[in-house]
């Protein structure tokens, strides 16, 4: 495991990964923190607290929190492609997808993901000329010059043609906050939220995340994306195969997106489950946009709950072209209108 990265388990059989000796917090709770504290960094309100040797993270988290502090500790975040075996643990080349019809929508969908290569779906369009993005996504960018692709690279690419395919048109807004790797933390979406304030989109997209040390919400996390008001936020449930919560997807008001198998009829076995899991679309054996690299031609087949999330964000976005977002996940949740699986909430069918 990367030096970086700890795993910790305060409840035995619950692990979770945070960043070593971190603590993420707003004024008040720095300041209550301040005799544990070596160093500290700020940045829109956030911060980072770098912790004395010997503090207990979790310990101090908690503390904090019982104070009544925002508090937490900078638990890692991954994307959600399927890694553990079976045929589509990592993206395969396909053949050319076609492309999604022309169009204009009003709707932007924001990607936080690891960026988004230039890609023929997408090169002239305007979002992406204008350059409302962190740059293209590359495909070796851990530095090893082995030039080969790294473990996650093209995964915000192949998000974004799952958004365009079923919302053609839609205005998409990448924001880079996974590494090539698909590794991420808090401190890093909390930052990305930030950005998105003064703009809100109708939509964003997490198809990452992660356990917490004590399986509760961060705090900062739920606050922030509360304050995207108007904003539909759709989140991977995670490839967990369990019900233990998956943050940001089990918080309230995230529409949590678990995977069904390549028929769409039952739970793909390694989508997490339970019933903090709002909805569940196909999320094996998926084709989408991908990067041009070695066999790869600017395609590819991949499988995971990070894929069946980016689908029901572009379904949620068509139908957010034409009525508030907050009514469009309404709609496309409804029971009435749809098939629903236990333990995976409302079936969403989405375009192969």
């Amino acid at each position: 495991m990367d030096a970086d990265i700890e795993r910790v388990e305060p409840v035995p059989g619950s692990p979770a990964l945070i960043r070593p000796g971190q603590i993420l917090t707003d004024a008040p709770g720095a300041e209550a923190a301040a005799r544990w504290t070596a160093a500290v960094t700020e940045a829109e309100g956030l911060f980072r607290l770098r912790l004395s040797p010997g503090v207990d993270v979790c310990d101090l988290a908690t503390t904090l929190r019982d104070r009544g502090h925002r508090a937490s500790a900078n638990h890692v975040l991954r994307g959600q492609p399927l890694f553990f075996g079976g045929p589509a643990s990592r993206p395969f080349p396909a053949d050319p997808v076609p492309a999604p019809p022309p169009g204009e929508s009003p709707v932007t969908v924001a990607v936080l993901d690891t960026g988004v290569a230039a890609h023929p779906w997408w090169r002239e369009s305007p979002w992406f000329r204008e350059g409302r993005h962190d740059g293209p996504e590359p495909p070796d960018s851990d530095g090893d010059g082995d030039g080969e692709l790294d473990a996650q690279a093209g995964h915000g690419t192949f998000i974004a043609g799952l958004v365009l395919r079923s919302a053609p048109g839609a205005r998409l807004r990448p924001v880079r906050v996974l590494d090539g790797h698909g590794v991420g933390d808090e401190a890093g979406l909390l930052r990305a939220l930030a950005r998105l304030r003064d703009a809100p989109p109708q939509v964003v997209n997490l198809s990452f995340g992660g356990h917490t040390f004590d399986d509760r919400p961060s705090p900062l996390v739920q606050a922030a994306l509360e304050e995207l008001t108007g904003t539909a936020v759709v989140a991977c449930a995670g490839n967990t195969a369990s019900e233990r919560p998956f943050w940001p997807a089990a918080l309230p008001g995230v529409t949590a997106v678990g995977a069904l198998d390549a028929a769409e009829e039952t739970r793909a076995p390694f989508s997490a489950h339970g019933p903090w899991v709002d909805a569940c679309a196909r999320g094996e054996w998926l084709s989408s946009a991908f990067l041009e690299h070695g066999a790869f031609r600017g395609y590819a087949r991949w499988s995971g709950t990070s894929f069946a999330a980016a689908a029901v964000s572009g379904v949620i976005a068509a139908a957010a072209a034409t009525m508030p977002p907050a009514e469009a996940v309404d709609r496309v949740l409804d029971p009435e209108r749809a098939r629903r699986i236990p333990g995976l909430g409302t079936v969403v069918p989405i375009s192969r």
